[in-house]
């Protein structure tokens, strides 16, 4: 990889302004749009009101997800609406491009353009560096929600894998006697072998009555009604899928139920560190391609 980049970072949430200013440290030249001013003087690091000199990047960097389905940049450190068209056009086929949970209608209006963007979400490394804050971060809000200690719970956890995985040994580490429920009988397999309990996914129904706690990592929806009606009213339910997530809210809601769907937790408990993340998979791509 070339010493020094000018690299854009457009757009996106803490994350990326901890990812600029950690570019720009490691002594690249590094320039933000669509991202609240940084704090303090940063050498190397300048926030942009335009794109006008965005043709100059070597690599443009966009945020994790790009868009929210409806056409806008991901920017919500940024007072302006940012049509992502008008961006996609300032720039050119030879900058790497680069962003995280790339659509199929975003890819198209790149393609379009003659432009390919890199998804960097994809990327195993990501995926595993992500998985730590994740699981920290569900530690943190069962202590917010519980009335009780993770000491001594009965915690399930659903899904098992990078999440899951690292989500049920923390909790096995303050003492919560866990479970975990997985489709593939590798996964319980593993499980059993790391000492927690084990069920099938498929036979969730008539066995969550016993639960302080479960946690669901799994993005598509294992947790219906019939699940549901089995959860004791004073079960805390965290929701760590992105979406359409796996709780059936609208039935949880009707039983009373506490649930929390806590999406982007990276981004919210530890930004440094998710941020840092991006940019280690980022430079691995560079890397890759010989920049």
């Amino acid at each position: 990889m070339k010493h020094e980049l000018n690299i854009w970072v457009v757009g996106g949430d803490l994350r990326q302004e901890k990812l600029a200013q950690l570019l720009a440290q490691d002594g690249h030249t590094v320039h933000t749009y669509a991202l609240d001013q940084p704090q303090g003087h940063i050498p190397g690091l300048t926030a942009e009101a335009s794109l006008d000199r965005v043709d100059k990047a070597d690599c443009v960097v966009l945020p994790l997800t790009i868009t929210g389905g409806d056409g806008l940049l991901n920017a919500p450190l940024s007072p302006d609406h940012q049509p992502l068209t008008p961006i996609l056009d300032r720039l050119s086929p030879r900058q790497f491009l680069c962003g995280g949970r790339v659509d199929q209608a975003t890819a198209e209006l790149a393609q379009e353009r003659g432009l390919t963007i890199h998804d960097y979400f994809a990327r195993e490394e990501l995926a595993v560096a992500n998985a730590v804050p994740t699981a920290e971060g569900a530690v943190q809000l069962a202590m917010e929600h519980l009335p009780i200690t993770i000491h001594g719970s009965k915690a399930l956890v659903v899904g098992f894998g990078r999440v899951g995985r690292l989500t049920a040994q923390r909790f096995q580490a303050l003492g919560a006697r866990v479970s975990v429920a997985a489709r593939k009988y590798e996964q319980l397999a593993w499980a059993q072998a790391m000492g927690f309990g084990g069920e099938h996914l498929a036979h969730l129904k008539g066995w969550l009555c016993c639960y302080d706690l479960i946690v669901n990592t799994v993005p598509a929806r294992v947790l219906g009604r019939e699940e549901l009606e089995d959860v004791r009213p004073d079960c805390l339910i965290l929701d760590l899928a992105s979406k359409p997530g796996g709780v059936d809210l609208h039935t949880a809601g009707e039983l009373g139920l506490t649930v929390v769907w806590a999406l982007s937790l990276p981004g919210k408990v530890a930004p440094v560190t998710a941020g840092a993340a991006i940019r280690d998979t980022i430079y691995n791509m560079l890397r890759e391609i010989g920049m």
